[in-house]
């Protein structure tokens, strides 16, 4: 994959992001943001990166995730509710509508198989905005199989191929494949922006500095590549045509 990102012809922004995650959402839209206003935004090229906060959790349509955090983390109840209630506002910040109240507690492995499946049919965006609207905003369990195949037809994708996935255990690999590769570069929490395989941007992070990093990389990254093709037309035998 190294290979690949250096030789593409656009910058590669790859996101590391979690369906649960409520940051991961807002940092998509910042990020969004930050892109509608860069000058060079169709030369950049988005690719969403597996990663499950609690790859042990169990999907508990009944409990609440305010319970589910007090529970996971020590809190009380009403710290939890806090909490929510606090990324819910900058949710809104953005124009996210955030449900947490209706949000169900639900492993999100299959999810991320579904999205693995949408990145080979080019409509990972798609099916990872879908996935975090059916999370926070509708309240939908994204564990549950229908559920997701639901949401893949949404963003795009042909229902049987969906089914197909989710009564296999097809990409498995390739979710597991992005959990290592974050791992080994140091990923601890989400979202996690990585350009160019050069700059690094964790967490939702407000669009300005979202907008001075897909500056400074692209700049880079063009700098880089103008060298390579100027190399790559130059005379075998000199300019002079002296051999």
């Amino acid at each position: 994959m190294f290979n690949d990102l250096m030789t593409s012809d656009k910058l590669q922004i790859e996101i590391w992001s979690d369906v649960m995650c409520p940051f991961c959402f807002i940092g998509k839209r910042r990020f969004e943001h930050a892109l509608e206003r860069f000058e060079h935004k169709d030369g950049v090229a988005v690719v969403w990166k597996s990663f499950q906060l609690a790859p042990d959790i169990e999907t508990e349509p009944d409990k609440s995730v305010n319970e589910y955090l007090a529970e996971r983390k020590g809190w009380t109840l009403d710290y939890a509710k806090q909490m929510n209630d606090r990324v819910t506002e900058m949710a809104a910040q953005v124009g996210l509508v955030y449900n947490m109240d209706k949000a169900v507690v639900a492993n999100s492995f299959d999810a991320h198989r579904v999205l693995q499946l949408a990145k080979t049919k080019h409509l990972g965006d798609a099916m990872e905005e879908q996935l975090f609207k059916a999370y926070f905003t509708d309240g939908k369990n994204t564990a549950d199989h229908n559920t997701l195949t639901d949401i893949g037809v949404a963003a795009g994708l042909n229902e049987n191929d969906v089914k197909h996935v989710l009564s296999t255990n097809a990409f498995a690999d390739a979710v597991e494949r992005d959990v290592l590769e974050s791992e080994q570069l140091g990923v601890t929490g989400v979202p996690f922006f990585v350009l160019d395989r050069k700059y690094a941007v964790s967490g939702a992070q407000d669009s300005a500095l979202f907008l001075q990093a897909l500056n400074r990389a692209h700049g880079e990254w063009k700098q880089a590549n103008s060298k390579l093709e100027t190399v790559a037309s130059g005379d075998a035998c000199g300019i002079d045509g002296d051999c």
